[in-house]
């Protein structure tokens, strides 16, 4: 694997696989792993649903931007981005200066199937119907953002170490192409 000083930056929507995939990434590498929305949660004192109740979308987003601009500046490692904190352009931009970006796409079955019945996810509350449709407005919202990521590794229903081969694997072969 290329040693690269760079941040390994997985992005997708809630339940792609962010954090597990991300944790088994980090050991593999031998770096070290955050969780975007626990930072986000240490910066607020606040857990994601509180922080979403008390302040609202739009602070709830200013926040998690603050703590990506620290992030992505921060010392190499792999990092869980929250669900949605790709599409603001700032952090965006930080990414392509700084990180190696890794979609987790997954279609809505394997989302919803990983989401369903989770109170941990603020923008994913309410019924499964209401879960379903949320999550088909989240894919046609923020995939095409989530499209700007330097390399696309789509999850399934496998267990984890498989779809971190094939991450590991779509790095070496981006680094190939270089």
């Amino acid at each position: 694997m290329p040693e690269t000083k760079k941040i390994i930056l997985l992005v997708g929507l809630m339940g792609s696989g962010k954090t597990s995939v991300g944790k088994r990434l980090a050991t593999k590498l031998s770096l070290p792993f955050i969780d975007g929305d626990t930072e986000v949660e240490k910066a607020s004192g606040l857990s994601l649903v509180e922080l979403f109740k008390c302040f609202g979308e739009e602070e709830y987003r200013a926040g998690e931007a603050r703590v990506m601009k620290r992030l992505l500046q921060g010392e190499s490692c792999v990092l869980a981005s929250g669900g949605g904190s790709f599409v603001a352009k700032q952090t965006r931009d930080l990414a392509k200066k700084y990180a190696l970006t890794i979609w987790l796409k997954a279609d809505i079955d394997t989302l919803y199937h990983r989401t369903a019945g989770r109170t941990r996810r603020p923008f994913l509350l309410g019924d499964n119907e209401t879960v379903k449709t949320k999550l088909k407005e989240y894919i046609s919202e923020e995939y095409p953002y989530y499209s700007e990521a330097d390399i696309v590794v789509e999850t399934k229903e496998e267990q984890v170490e498989n779809t971190v081969r094939r991450v590991v694997s779509a790095i070496k072969n981006y680094y190939k192409k270089g």
